[in-house]
């Protein structure tokens, strides 16, 4: 079985280069130690280990700090569990080639009536749009945040949800099973969205699922409203700058950010949204996914970019002075300029073997926030 694990990486299996505080002398920058992106959603969202994400094991919730649901629920793994209980006999059914006999009802953000004519099978995952929203297009790899509510075709039985637990669930369509990553996969956020995967999509590699009653050949349903996923770059109102900081023009995907001939640095902290985003504002407890540049005042030189590149993530609260100050209650979709005195950034490091080639400047620091999910 794969167990989430806590970790120096993201949710990509990458080191993280948000510019992070130092717990200790080092010759060289710490990297910030992140959690998996499946881990940092709020504990009550996976409390009963939901369906499509990895787990420790069969009989354990995902999050250990999380307190089952009444309801049985699934927790897939990359391979196969023995157990001493005999699997059933698959239900034999013919299987559908569209969602017609799937009838939903009730409004969007509230727990729908699903009626499917048990028992009942799809030929392939098959995905039919309810109700239609205009946001962001979920990518192939990349997270989301919904609530979920799921069926078994074969009993026309709930066997996990979200909407009952009142929150909803986060996680990349990288660690999903197949069904429900092809299930989401094009489709855009505000959307309510009904789905269904065979059993080659879904339970069958792992054997089916006794404690929430699938077996092999079991396909499932699915309603989902798409509440959520990061942004591919900043999306917002433009917000003009004051006089006399750093200017900012974009080549393609990629600033430039020149600093004001022969000025001399603030002293102060400098906080200057570009582009107000959207999106809920980032609280001081959140982990963020953003894209950023970094260059110092003094000489003009880009010490990290990650435009171009995979968005970083990080928890706020580890991250340095300048970004925990400058980004809280900016909202998701913002494009903001810190200036940071050195105190606020990478002060003079003494005991450092190699010194941080920012140690003791003023940094710039350029920040697409992308992205925010609560912590734990």
């Amino acid at each position: 079985m794969v167990c989430p694990r806590w970790g120096s990486v993201d949710r990509r299996g990458r080191r993280s280069a948000l510019p992070h505080v130092r717990e200790r002398p080092r010759s060289r920058p710490v990297k910030l130690s992140l959690r998996a992106l499946p881990k940092l959603v709020a504990a009550p969202l996976l409390a009963a280990a939901l369906l499509v994400l990895p787990a420790c094991s069969k009989d354990q919730p995902a999050d250990p700090a999380a307190t089952p649901a009444p309801s049985a629920s699934v927790e897939p793994s990359a391979a196969p569990t023995t157990s001493a209980t005999p699997t059933p006999e698959p239900v034999k059914t013919t299987a559908a080639n569209n969602l017609e006999a799937i009838k939903v009802e009730g409004e969007p953000n509230k727990e729908p009536k699903v009626t499917v004519p048990a028992p009942w099978g799809i030929d392939e995952t098959r995905t039919k749009v309810l109700i239609p929203g205009n946001g962001a297009k979920i990518t192939e790899g990349g997270t989301v945040e919904v609530n979920y509510f799921g069926v078994n075709g074969r009993t026309g039985k709930k066997f996990d949800d979200s909407f009952s637990r009142g929150q909803t669930a986060t996680f990349p369509l990288a660690q999903v099973v197949p069904g429900f990553k092809k299930g989401l996969t094009g489709q855009q956020v505000g959307s309510r969205v009904v789905f269904a995967m065979p059993g080659k999509d879904g339970y069958d590699p792992m054997g089916g699922s006794p404690q929430a009653d699938i077996q092999v050949g079991d396909s499932l349903i699915f309603v989902v409203d798409i509440v959520s996923t990061p942004l591919n770059s900043a999306e917002g109102d433009p917000v003009p700058p004051k006089e006399g900081l750093p200017t900012v023009a974009m080549e393609g995907d990629t600033p430039k950010v020149t600093i004001p001939a022969g000025a001399a640095p603030p002293k102060e902290l400098v906080i200057q949204p570009l582009i107000k985003g959207k999106g809920k504002p980032v609280q001081a407890t959140d982990t963020i996914t953003a894209r950023y540049q970094s260059i110092t005042w003094e000489d003009g030189k880009v010490t990290a970019d990650t435009y171009g590149k995979a968005p970083e993530e990080g928890p706020l609260a580890k991250l340095v002075p300048a970004w925990r100050e400058g980004l809280v209650n900016q909202p998701v979709g913002s494009r903001v300029l810190i200036v940071s005195p050195p105190e606020k950034a990478y002060p003079v490091d003494p005991s450092a073997a190699t010194p941080n080639p920012a140690a003791g400047k003023t940094v710039v620091y350029l920040v697409d926030i992308l992205y925010a999910t609560a912590g734990q």
